[in-house]
C-alpha cells in the first residue's frame, strides 16, 4: 500500500520560524531591559530609610548632583529651577507624580525648593531613599 501526502508543505517556511524566533526574542529583551533603567550615566548616593513607597506609575524624576554647584537633571538633560518650573507646568503629564532622587550630600534647601516647585504645580512629592543594609 502506497501513501500519498494529502498536504504539501513548502521548505521555505522551515526557515523563516527561526528569524521570527530571533526577531520576537530581541523585541522582548529591548522591551524588558529598557523599563528597569530610571537614569543612566547619573551616580547618586541616596540616604539610608526603612520606609518605603509603594511605586508610582509614571512618575517625572528629578535628580539632583551634589557638588560644589549641585545639578539638576530631569528628563535626561541639566537644567536650573526656573526652567524645572516651566517643564513641571507643561500640561499633558499623565500622573502627576514626582520623584526627587537627591544625593545624600544635596543642600536641604535645594531638596526643599525642588519639591516646592513640585507641590505648587499640582504634583504628589516623593523623596527616593535606598533601603538600609540587612
Amino acid at each position: 500500500m502506497k501513501l500519498h501526502r494529502t498536504v504539501q508543505y513548502n521548505p521555505e517556511l522551515f526557515n523563516l520560524i527561526p528569524l521570527i524566533n530571533v526577531l520576537f526574542l530581541t523585541l522582548a529583551f529591548f522591551v524588558l531591559s529598557n523599563s528597569f533603567i530610571l537614569q543612566p550615566g547619573l551616580a547618586i548616593t541616596l540616604p539610608v530609610s526603612s520606609f518605603n513607597l509603594s511605586p508610582q506609575r509614571h512618575p517625572q524624576i528629578v535628580s539632583i548632583i551634589a557638588g560644589a554647584q549641585p545639578t539638576l537633571y530631569f528628563r535626561d538633560q541639566k537644567v536650573e529651577l526656573e526652567q524645572l518650573d516651566r517643564m513641571l507646568a507643561e500640561p499633558g503629564v499623565k500622573d502627576r507624580a514626582l520623584v526627587i532622587r537627591a544625593d545624600r550630600q544635596t543642600p536641604y534647601e535645594l531638596v526643599s525648593n525642588v519639591m516646592n516647585l513640585g507641590l505648587r504645580r499640582g504634583y504628589s512629592v516623593a523623596v527616593a531613599a535606598a533601603n538600609p543594609p540587612q
